[in-house]
């Protein structure tokens, strides 16, 4: 008797550059698609660092990648300009504009640069046709008005990364036609208020992501995430939402291909 291929997952948010992982993205890689992470996005935080995620993006295949200024690096790095990532976008791996956003729980003191910083994200977004890739952490009501600002400003696509703020936030998004993607946080324990949040949304709008090396689901917690574990996340997410795991992957992968189109062609 076979063995029962996994069902296809993707995982749409990973730092495979981080040197956590250094040395090991052959095996990584092949870890991932063993558990049946086929895809994934590997996202880069400080646009000086491009050229090496870049590299790990063109030396794999189904590893796309993406970059930004990191919210919590905004004040340190230099501000990026909509031209460098527009250009930036013209590789054909380059899939997604961030990670940008706001990061009020540590790094307040930087909110005005962050702000700034994340308005030159959704121009990069809104003249690339890819899709914004947002970090939100404690600054629910500036992050909900300054998308909202935007959008009605002109049209662009996002995710909520790794979404674990709250249901005024997620309904914001929501109805700007955003996605939300489900990390490990949504498979621990102490998360149902979250889970709560991702069971009310729409399922043709909900990603799956590790944010490895951080934020390994159970059985994993404490450990280093690596890809392979969005499976783990997979599996809880099919909990949430009542369906069987195949059916789950379909259709967080549906919503990626959508989201990501570049990535699916």
């Amino acid at each position: 008797m076979t063995p029962q291929t996994p069902p296809q997952i993707v995982d749409s948010h990973c730092h495979l550059d981080f040197p956590d992982f250094d040395g090991e993205h052959a095996a990584l890689i092949e870890r991932a698609r063993a558990a049946g992470v086929t895809r994934m996005v590997t996202i880069c935080t400080r646009l000086r660092h491009e050229p090496r995620v870049r590299a790990i993006a063109e030396a794999h295949e189904g590893v796309f990648y993406a970059a930004g200024t990191h919210p919590m690096s905004a004040a340190e790095e230099p501000m990026a300009t909509v031209e460098e990532l527009v250009a930036l976008a013209a590789h054909p791996k380059f899939v997604g504009i961030g990670e940008s956003g706001l990061d009020y729980h540590y790094t307040p003191e930087s909110a005005p640069v962050q702000q700034e910083s994340l308005r030159i994200h959704i121009e990069a977004a809104r003249r690339t046709g890819l899709p914004l890739i947002i970090h939100a952490r404690d600054a629910d009501e500036d992050m909900a008005r300054i998308l909202t600002e935007e959008h009605r400003a002109g049209a662009y696509s996002c995710v909520m990364h790794c979404f674990s703020s709250g249901a005024a936030l997620a309904r914001a998004a929501l109805d700007l036609g955003f996605y939300l993607s489900m990390s490990g946080i949504a498979a621990f324990p102490k998360s149902a208020e979250l889970r709560a949040i991702f069971a009310a949304a729409p399922l043709d709008r909900i990603l799956l992501e590790t944010d490895s090396p951080y934020l390994a689901p159970p059985p994993y917690r404490g450990k280093r995430n690596e890809p392979a574990y969005t499976a783990h996340t997979a599996a809880k997410g099919a909990e949430v939402f009542g369906l069987n795991l195949s059916d789950f992957a379909a259709a967080t992968s549906a919503n990626f291909d959508r989201l990501f189109a570049k990535a699916a062609a």
